[in-house]
């Protein structure tokens, strides 16, 4: 049996994760939209950091900062307020009601949802570069994979802790989804070194994408560590210590509105 609900639960991860891979690429109109709105943002800043003449490596700070960005809108738009709209659309039920957990649910549209972004965070990063005219200059490849693929985890983790969140605050996940998009922009210094907002920059922390970015730009550009929040060792294991915390809240809080929504049958049908 319990080797029937393995299979089960990978299968719906696979299905769950197709439709982020291969059919939000079919819509081309998407594709073109996720990768020219971000590159809008990353023109205008690093524009503004030439005018006033900073050097390379701080345009190359609001490139990736700009490439990342992409992950923190996947995150805010298709994961955490994913079951929200699964339930308003009318297929919270039918995964409630399957003989699979909604953690893989979710997890197959964090895979799906982390490749089809990673095509768009490098198309915008390869434009940007391109324009520039960057010169990066890797200092640890391992540094660089442990700081991005920890980043990533924890990111989603964030997002599938949300997502259950989200489900209990019912229309309010549309509004916290437009109040958390701006300022995570400004917390998480997304065009610029976290460092320069001192004492703040220990609070943004709890968002990965705050320690995940100021590891990649240490790791990436020559001045990186110039303007670094933390030690690139120290930032990784913050990311490790996130990423469990965040799945265990994503797995705690899942499995609560799972039991709630089988015993009482509250989630599915109340509609707002």
């Amino acid at each position: 049996m319990k080797k029937e609900y393995l299979i089960r639960n990978l299968r719906a991860v696979i299905g769950r994760a197709y439709p982020r891979i291969i059919a939000a690429n079919r819509e081309y109109s998407w594709v073109i939209a996720d990768i020219v709105l971000p590159l809008l943002s990353v023109i205008a800043y690093g524009t503004l950091y030439k005018f006033l003449g900073a050097s390379n490596d701080f345009l190359g700070f609001a490139v990736l900062g700009g490439a990342m960005s992409a992950f923190w809108l996947n995150v805010l738009w298709d994961m955490a307020s994913q079951l929200y709209w699964e339930r308003m659309s009318g297929n919270l039920q039918l995964y409630i009601s399957s003989p699979i957990s909604l953690i893989s649910i979710l997890f197959g549209m964090s895979i799906g949802g982390m490749f089809a972004t990673s095509l768009r965070a490098a198309a915008t990063l390869i434009v940007g570069t391109i324009i520039f005219k960057l010169d990066f200059s890797l200092i640890n490849l391992t540094q660089l994979i442990l700081v991005f693929f920890l980043t990533l985890s924890a990111l989603y983790g964030l997002g599938m802790t949300l997502a259950s969140l989200y489900l209990i605050w019912g229309r309010e996940a549309w509004h916290l989804s437009e109040f958390f998009q701006e300022p995570v922009y400004l917390v998480s210094g997304m065009y610029f070194p976290i460092k320069f907002l001192g004492r703040v920059g220990f609070f943004s922390s709890l968002i990965p994408l705050t320690i995940g970015l100021d590891g990649l730009r240490q790791v990436l550009f020559k001045q990186g560590a110039t303007f670094g929040f933390l030690s690139v060792n120290i930032e990784i294991l913050i990311l490790l210590i996130l990423t469990v915390i965040y799945m265990i809240l994503a797995v705690f809080y899942l499995k609560k509105m799972e039991y709630l929504a089988r015993k009482e049958g509250k989630l599915t049908i109340r509609w707002e």
